[in-house]
């Protein structure tokens, strides 16, 4: 062999031995995207650490504040930059329909299985939770104050300045519960009855929140005396020693959810975080650092959640059963994108 051809040969190995070491680092990583702030600091310290340790790889970070987009041209593109992303549920379903996500392999996701069905689906599973809340001022009407959406609409009864979201949902939802509909007994939407409905406390309504942190500081300044609030939000002022209080009755119960970009590289990877986000230990350490519930309910069973704190979370048994659970299927559907199209006019009449 001439020594040109042995240095060819040579170059060549080492080109391989090069590319393959390429490949298998970025086996051993995947970029993970949420929100950012305070919650994505949670999640670094109680699910992404932990879950980079147990499964030997690097999580990549990175957020945004309208991943779908972003997701939408790199599935395009084959380009693809994120592999794992935390965005609202219908998002997901959303991205499932569209064919830019993988479907789950669940031989690699066995905790998928001890979650609850609302909170799971072929390309997604569920990984926090929050509720949209009724919420009030002590000051104004003591511990007691108005227990069902029904007490809300009531002006008489209950008078006082209130709030509610500039959203239809889960606007909707609670307006129809304030008609009598039961919260297992929402899906489908009676649209145009919770319209309706909602035309009687327009009036009423001083301000038409449109972020949470603007929910929070309504009422802790004592703004409006009542509230549809998430209840992180609320417990955060009540934390704060503002004069408010909540309860979990005929609250909406909503999750984020965890789905993989089609074409990922890293979709071993990806799959195997999932399951340790969604992992039981990993669930009960969030609600420690930040207001959000499990989605795994096998979280209450680890002894990590104190008693205490464990009452206070949307997922507790005591609050699931008293509330509605958000159906993102639905609002993902033809019916539910029409829903939201008839918020704006309902808004401007």
């Amino acid at each position: 062999m001439s020594v040109i051809r042995r240095e060819a040969t040579r170059l060549a190995a080492a080109l391989a031995v090069c590319l393959a070491a390429s490949a298998a680092a970025a086996a051993d990583q995947i970029t993970f995207v949420s929100q950012g702030g305070s919650y994505q600091e949670a999640q670094t310290k109680a699910i992404l650490d932990p879950a980079a340790k147990a499964l030997g790889i690097t999580i990549k970070q990175d957020s945004s504040a309208d991943a779908y987009p972003v997701v939408k041209t790199q599935v395009a593109t084959g380009k693809i930059v994120w592999d794992v992303i935390d965005v609202a549920a219908g998002y997901c379903l959303r991205g499932a329909a569209e064919g830019l996500l993988e479907k789950l392999d669940l031989a690699l996701i066995p905790n998928a299985k001890d979650l609850d069905p609302a909170f799971r689906s072929d390309h997604a599973v569920g990984y926090i939770t929050y509720s949209t809340v009724l919420a009030w001022r002590t000051d104004k009407y003591g511990k007691n104050g108005p227990q069902t959406w029904a007490d809300f609409w009531d002006v008489k009864k209950f008078p006082g300045r209130r709030s509610l979201r500039n959203y239809a949902r889960p606007t909707l939802e609670i307006a129809l519960m304030a008609d009598g509909v039961p919260a297992d007994k929402l899906y489908p939407l009676d649209v145009a009855r919770a319209y309706r409905k909602l035309a009687e406390i327009k009036p009423h309504i001083t301000t038409w929140w449109t972020s949470g942190g603007q929910s929070a500081q309504l009422i802790r300044d004592g703004e409006v005396d009542m509230i549809m609030a998430w209840n992180g939000r609320v417990g955060a002022v009540m934390k704060d020693g503002a004069k408010v209080d909540y309860h979990y009755n005929q609250a909406v119960l909503e999750n984020t959810s965890l789905c993989v970009l089609k074409g990922t590289p890293n979709r071993v990877a990806s799959m195997k975080f999932l399951n340790e986000a969604i992992a039981p230990r990993n669930q009960a350490a969030l609600p420690l650092l930040i207001d959000y519930g499990p989605v795994n309910l096998k979280a209450y069973d680890t002894g990590i959640i104190p008693a205490a704190r464990a009452a206070q979370l949307p997922t507790h048994p005591d609050n699931f059963r008293r509330q509605a659970v958000l159906s993102a299927a639905w609002w993902a559907s033809p019916e539910g994108a029409k829903a939201e199209e008839g918020w704006l006019a309902f808004m401007q009449r």
